[in-house]
């Protein structure tokens, strides 16, 4: 691994090379970064002049760089890694904080690094994809941001910002052809109906073959099918008054994505490794599974312009329905004999939201700031099946886990910053937030000559838990020039408790596990140079985290999750973006994470203390070259993705099992534009070095084996867009 990042600093040497040649030549203000808003702090402001790591794509780069996922975005942004369990259950983890689990794998639990969509939060049930939706940028925020956005940001958050509907007529139209027959079709429009009425609708449909081939059944597995539709309205009656009506929804049913076994062929003899191929794509369930997920989203936002300040209300209903199947152990035993595990997932979930905000600028300008309340209300129904049939007949047969979790948060918060001198602004925030969770779960054998594993005797309990936290944040930022901010902060993050997502016995399953807690101390730079064509960002941060929510496998049991540990995390971030003439771009980042358990003694034999944090890769490079150029009115354009990420483990143990070795992934995209702008055609490509990276690993020890899904494969095609403005 050593090596393979060798290479890649490299390229940013080779970077470096490039801009040092082009500042001769590149003089004019066409060459200048262009400004990027974002609302890091739920106001619209200047990256630059925001004392916050943000990471944020426009709505152009996300389809420059073919980004239709968050795997995506974590690939390009600097301390962020995102992996999945299947193609539903995602799992994010930022600058070392991060839930092992998918959060629809626990009923009862709650991710570490969450999602907002246009200012909802989507707890459950996942987004629709990035290329889907009509986004005018995507904001990646590092580090806990407890005091504006508060429930569950303990390690940071990833918004989604939809363009809003406008009074313009637009039409896009965009189909594309790919490898492993992939289709996709997305078509946006835009309409004014009146001077202050305006209406802005899209849809997509994704279709394509299956990554991995299931050798038992004969089937490709792990494809995809994937609608969506969005339709928003906006009323704009007057200069003080703005009102949106939105929703979303998401229509998937495809086959599932049966686990790889790995298999050690030194142990045992080998007798458990017979009849496994050797090719990562080939898996051997006796079921394909399946994948079926419907989302619905409604929105509601008021933006209303008071005497002392902007008055925002968000109201939000999402709902959930989960289907899945995952044979997630699978292995020919002697074959026609095979050992199985496969879960059977059917969740339902509710969630209703409000916030009230009311941001305002005093004294001139000196004093800005908000003050706002949220609540949140989350209905979740889950019944989990589990399948085992292995040679043990104790070890055999069905148990079925259903769970009902009810949970509610409260919220009030406020921030304001004051500037004390012209150049000097202190900035001081507080929120305080009340979680109640309460819960009826079941154990219970179906059938089977035994108490299948993890049932040691049927349960029918109940449980409910309260928790608060106190999350402030203090910043100072000093503008030391126009082009020059420097900044140092101190901000809690916290994330409720919670209840297993299914455990062996009753006594385990009502037992909440605590809330988990991080101090961040980040120290930053947001500079611009030469002009404004180069923009050079800098953090260092340490993070202090203690009652951390670990999660474990017992071996012939499940996933249990306990606060078992404190951490201490250190690390440094880097981006830029350099112009060095007209038509060039070059842009990166680098991350170093030093991510650390302080401690950790996991039962009476093992000690995790000094370990890795679970997805913290030490280094992380991504560099972006891209040109554009004019040729005869045609625009063409061009651009290479770049990254290069360095070994790191799934799990607190640190077992050779458990890790993803380094590696390197390439994107590359080539368009042409029409002179008239209407037609553009580009060819694209990912993964080009189809390079082999695990999203999520499981080893079961008792067989020496390990479970692992990968990301996909190299993935190339073409696609046409049609626009109309």
């Amino acid at each position: 691994m050593t090596q393979r990042f060798a290479c890649g600093v490299s390229y940013a040497a080779l970077c470096a090379a490039l801009l040092t040649a082009g500042t001769a030549s590149a003089q004019t203000r066409d060459a200048e970064v262009s400004e990027l808003v974002v609302t890091a702090q739920r106001v619209e402001e200047n990256i630059q002049q925001v004392p916050i790591a943000v990471t944020a794509f426009s709505g152009a780069a996300l389809e420059r760089q073919s980004v239709e996922s968050l795997q995506d975005i974590a690939l390009r942004t600097p301390g962020f890694s995102a992996g999945a369990v299947d193609p539903i259950q995602s799992n994010f983890a930022i600058r070392g904080i991060g839930s092992a689990f998918g959060i629809s794998q626990n009923a009862g639990g709650d991710a570490s690094v969450v999602v907002f969509v246009d200012g909802v939060y989507a707890g459950r049930g996942g987004t629709p994809d990035i290329d889907a939706l009509n986004l005018e940028r995507v904001e990646v925020l590092r580090g806990p941001q407890g005091t504006l956005f508060g429930k569950n940001t303990v390690g940071g958050l990833i918004q989604y910002v939809s363009r809003k509907p406008a009074n313009e007529r637009s039409l896009r139209v965009e189909g594309q052809y790919g490898n492993y027959d992939r289709i996709q079709f997305n078509v946006r429009g835009n309409v004014p109906i009146s001077d202050q009425l305006y209406l802005a609708v899209g849809g997509s449909l994704k279709k394509r073959d299956g990554y991995e081939f299931n050798q038992t059944t004969g089937n490709d597995v792990n494809n995809q099918d994937l609608k969506t539709a969005t339709v928003a309205l906006r009323y704009v009656p007057s200069d003080d008054l703005d009102v949106i009506l939105a929703a979303d929804f998401t229509d998937q049913d495809q086959k599932g994505n049966p686990r790889k076994n790995i298999c050690d062929a030194t142990l045992r003899g080998g007798v458990h490794c017979a009849g496994l191929s050797p090719d990562p794509r080939v898996v051997n369930a006796y079921t394909d599974g399946y994948l079926r997920r419907w989302l619905q989203t409604y929105r509601g936002e008021i933006n209303y312009t008071t005497s002392i300040g902007t008055l925002t209300s968000i109201t939000a209903y999402r709902a959930v329905t989960l289907n899945f199947r995952t044979p997630f152990f699978a292995n020919p035993v002697n074959p026609p004999n095979q050992i199985e595990s496969t879960e059977t997932d059917h969740e339902k979930n509710k969630q209703f939201s409000q916030e009230l905000r009311l941001s305002f600028d005093a004294m001139d300008g000196r004093l800005k700031g908000q003050v706002g309340a949220y609540y949140l209300n989350e209905d979740n129904t889950r019944i989990e099946d589990l399948q085992q049939d292995f040679p043990a007949p104790a070890q055999t047969g069905i148990a079925t886990y259903p769970q009902m979790v009810k949970g509610r948060s409260w919220a009030v918060f406020g921030q304001a910053s004051f500037a004390i001198t012209d150049q000097l602004t202190a900035t001081a925030g507080l929120r305080q937030t009340w979680e109640k969770k309460e819960g009826h779960f079941i154990g219970r054998k179906v059938s089977g000559p035994g108490l299948p594993p993890p049932l040691a005797a049927n349960y029918d309990v109940r449980g409910s838990q309260k928790w608060d936290a106190l999350t402030p944040r203090f910043a100072l930022d000093f503008q030391a020039t126009p082009d020059a901010l420097v900044y140092a902060s101190a901000t809690r993050g916290f994330k409720s408790g919670g209840f297993q997502g299914i455990a062996g016995s009753g006594l385990s399953q009502q037992t909440p596990y605590d809330p988990e807690y991080a101090w961040s101390y980040e120290g930053g730079l947001k500079t611009q140079w030469l002009d404004r064509r180069l923009r050079l960002n800098l953090s260092v941060f340490q993070t202090d985290y203690k009652d951390l929510q670990v999660s474990q496998l017992v071996p012939l049991c499940c996933v249990v999750v306990g606060n078992a540990a404190t951490a201490k995390i250190k690390g440094a971030e880097l981006e830029f973006v350099a112009n060095p003439f007209k038509g060039l771009q070059i842009d990166g980042s680098y991350g170093y994470l030093h991510a650390r358990f302080e401690s950790f003694a996991n039962g009476a034999t093992a000690n995790f203390t000094g370990n890795d944090l679970p997805r913290s890769p030490k280094d992380k490079l991504h560099l972006g070259v891209q040109y554009t150029a004019d040729v005869e009115g045609w625009e063409l354009l061009g651009r290479v993705d770049y990254t290069n990420q360095s070994h790191m483990y799934f799990e607190a143990s640190n077992i050779p099992t458990q890790k993803q070795e380094g590696y390197i992934n390439v994107d590359a995209r080539v368009s042409v534009t029409s002179p008239d702008k209407q037609w553009e055609v580009a060819v694209w490509g990912k993964n080009l070095t189809d390079e082999l990276v695990a999203t999520y690993v499981t080893a079961f020890a008792p067989y020496r084996q390990v479970l692992v899904p990968y990301s996909p494969p190299k993935t190339y095609g073409v696609t046409l867009i049609w626009k109309m403005q």
